[in-house]
């Protein structure tokens, strides 16, 4: 009985073997059919299809702006110098760095001991030089009196002498009288001499008196002058810097005590290219008052205005290009020395295209779509580059979608998939419509936060409390609500 069941166990394995085997086959021998009946035609290449962002290019008239850099002056600057030496005795409160003066404040007083001294000295000489005036002027007068009594006695001296002549031609002088008159005639001639000689030198006199006192009021006016002087004050309103000066300190003549700034004439100079330079003149050929925007690097909403007034009449030792003035219009917060960032804005550039910098090829032409959104060449005029963009001129341009980002792999002639700017939302902008239960949820977990600040919890609950809540936002608190 074990032996018939063995037997039997061993012809089911057997069977079983047998049926695995034929079933084999039969696979193997119809894989190899299958195979044989194959098509062997290589299969079909299909065109590849690239996918670029495209712009559409539109014309339109552009101001474009020109970059520089610059720093801020002031139109007014005033060297405050010490026109007399001496000692400091009096130093204004607002005297210091950075101090605000007013016009006409008294900032710096110096010792006037020595040049009151010297005003009451020249004083003393005034007056000498009058008294001297008057006595030469009376002097003139006797010199002139004097000559007339001269020129009298010598008429009297001749009208004796041709008396005696007379006589002796009737026989009744002598010839020693008529000598004598003759001498006394020239004596009185030479008498007349002297005192013409007395009147030129009174003359002189009156001439050298007159020179000496204007030579003295002169040095009263100087004097006077000097006093004042020591005086220092202030032109004009304004800020002070670079002081140098104490109270009790001895100054020289000429010292440099402080500089004057009027923060309110502020002009910013800034270095442009030869060729940027001619883009700002007019057809005139004069330099165009172009408006410009004046940004203090580093500090937050410090910007100002202002315009285009001069340029410098020279270049520069060692320099290039032109060095340009623009006068500012409200500096509050700026000050003399500061490096500031300009932005000139250019006359207006008429039918020209806006496009990304990457647009452009090394070759000077653009890509742009065909009717069968294919890649064509366009070559283009480059007219100004504005940062990140171009502003570029081309037959045919307009209207016409440009490849904003070129690739080596894009040419003309391939196939393109374009992606316009307006074909989705940017997920930063994408908005959601909450219903009321998710609303709620949302706005529970944001309240029962605690450690987010306040300010940005309340930031958070009024956008959940909009119609419309950015995704964006709605997507991160879910993801920290983990659902």
């Amino acid at each position: 009985m074990r032996f018939l069941r063995q037997s039997l166990i061993g012809v089911f394995l057997a069977s079983v073997t047998l049926a695995l085997l034929i079933y084999a086959g039969q696979l193997v021998y119809g894989a190899v059919q299958t195979r044989m009946a194959d098509d062997r035609r290589p299969p079909s290449a299909r065109e590849r299809v690239f996918a670029v962002n495209v712009q559409v290019a539109q014309l339109e008239s552009v101001s474009p702006i020109l970059t520089a850099f610059g720093q801020i002056q002031s139109r007014r600057t005033l060297e405050m110098r010490a026109a007399v030496g001496g000692r400091v005795i009096h130093l204004a409160d607002s005297f210091v760095e950075g101090g605000v003066v007013g016009q006409g404040d008294v900032l710096v007083g110096i010792d006037p001991a020595n040049l009151e001294a010297a005003l009451e000295r020249v004083r003393n000489d005034l007056r000498d030089a009058e008294a001297e005036v008057r006595d030469a002027d009376r002097g003139l007068i006797l010199a002139r009196d004097e000559l007339a009594a001269a020129e009298d006695q010598a008429s009297l001296q001749d009208r004796a002498f041709q008396r005696q002549v007379d006589l002796e031609a009737r026989g009744v002088g002598t010839a020693a009288s008529v000598e004598a008159a003759e001498l006394s005639a020239a004596q009185a001639r030479q008498s007349v001499l002297s005192r013409r000689q007395a009147e030129a030198q009174a003359e002189a006199r009156v001439d050298l008196a007159a020179t000496r006192l204007s030579r003295t009021r002169i040095a009263l006016e100087e004097a006077e002058r000097d006093l004042a002087d020591t005086e220092i004050t202030a032109p004009f309103s304004g800020s002070l810097s670079d002081v140098t000066v104490v109270e009790g300190r001895l100054v020289s003549q000429n010292e440099k005590l402080a500089e004057l700034v009027d923060p309110n004439a502020l002009e910013v100079s800034f270095r442009v290219s030869t060729a940027q330079f001619t883009r700002l003149l007019g057809p005139s050929g004069l330099l165009v008052p172009a408006r410009v925007v004046v940004t203090l690097d580093g500090a937050v909403d410090l910007q100002t205005s202002g315009q285009i007034n001069r340029a410098s009449a020279g270049v520069g030792d060692v320099q290039t290009g032109r060095l340009l003035f623009a006068r500012l219009e409200q500096a509050q917060g700026f000050k003399t020395g500061d490096f500031v960032t300009v932005s000139v804005e250019e006359p207006v550039v008429d039918r020209v295209a806006r496009l990304p910098a990457s647009a452009l090829g090394a070759d000077g032409a653009v890509l742009v779509l065909d009717a069968d959104e294919r890649l064509e060449m366009l070559p283009v005029d480059l007219i100004r580059r504005q940062g990140d963009d171009i502003l570029v001129r081309g037959l045919g341009l307009e209207g016409r979608s440009v490849v904003t980002a070129r690739t080596p792999l894009l040419a003309a002639g391939i196939k393109v998939r374009p992606l316009r700017e307006d074909d989705g939302i940017p997920e930063e902008q994408a908005m959601l419509e909450l219903s009321e239960e998710r609303r709620a949820r949302l706005v529970a977990f944001v309240e029962a936060n605690t450690r987010m600040p306040d300010v940005t919890k309340a930031r958070l609950l009024l956008q959940l409390a909009e119609p419309q809540v950015p995704t964006r936002i709605v997507e991160r608190i879910e993801a920290r609500m983990g659902g």
